[in-house]
């Protein structure tokens, strides 16, 4: 199981162990089904030029550790932008689903003036600490495939954290993954790595991710600087800002469930 999803046909997917989430043995992590959904959006219809500005994953319910049907088509075409439809079904019906924006690039480049461009860094990942535990007591799933670093903060410190992500496998066995692939695997992890409530005690699921790029990202790393908001009507909000080793590169956010166990 070199990959968290095997291609057996027909759009359809089997899902492998490291997709699996750390609220239950037989739900698949946010991350992997997300990334899965990046993976159909771009091919779904190629355009010269165009590059993915937004992606929103609507969270229908568990995605199980099974075989998933994905599909993806362009619902609105123009010349500039489109928007695009994906879903991923498990035999109970659609359990995700995301629409996502892609958009022309200006051709030639646009001279804009650095002064306004977004600056900023975070202390890179051969800096950061590799040896955070994870909150679960699964022996293989997501947390085994991906490799993450906190700058500060860790799982299970309460409040704000920078942490970098990489995949240790392609999302999809024979592809290498996508910068916008290991974007949304990483993006989903914002709740995770802000956590602010008790792992054994509460849970913060999300119900869904939405991802806004202000240009791709570049190379394996991608790092969250994330921030959890709970309150105690059990509504919450996690945020992230997105960067790679060159920079900024988006924001993500998620609604939480928030609730005890």
């Amino acid at each position: 199981m070199n990959a968290f999803y095997i291609p057996i046909g027909d759009g359809r997917f089997e899902s492998t162990e490291h997709t699996r989430g750390p609220w239950s043995p037989d739900a698949q992590h946010g991350g992997p089904p997300s990334a899965l959904l990046g993976h159909v959006i771009e091919r779904c219809e190629p355009r010269e030029g165009f590059d993915v500005g937004r992606v929103a994953v609507e969270i229908l319910g568990p995605v199980p550790l099974a075989p998933l049907t994905v599909e993806a088509r362009v619902t609105r075409s123009g010349r500039s932008v489109e928007l695009i439809e994906a879903t991923l079904s498990s035999e109970r019906g659609v359990v995700m689903k995301a629409n996502a924006w892609r958009i022309k690039r200006s051709d030639p480049p646009l001279e804009l003036d650095p002064a306004v461009l977004p600056s900023g860094s975070r202390p890179g990942p051969d800096t950061a600490r590799g040896d955070a535990p994870f909150p679960s007591d699964q022996k293989i799933g997501f947390h085994t495939a991906i490799e993450y670093r906190f700058v500060s903060g860790t799982f299970i410190e309460p409040g704000p954290a920078v942490c970098w992500i990489r995949l240790r496998k392609p999302i999809v066995a024979g592809h290498d993954p996508s910068p916008l692939e290991r974007t949304l695997a990483a993006a989903d992890s914002g709740n995770g790595v802000s956590a602010t409530l008790d792992w054994n005690r509460y849970v913060f699921i999300n119900t869904d991710l939405t991802v806004t790029l202000h240009r791709q990202p570049v190379g394996e790393w991608v790092c969250l600087d994330a921030v959890t908001y709970p309150q105690p009507h059990g509504i919450g909000m996690a945020e992230s800002a997105l960067f790679d080793e060159q920079g900024p590169l988006g924001r993500s956010t998620q609604t939480l469930l928030v609730g005890r166990r």
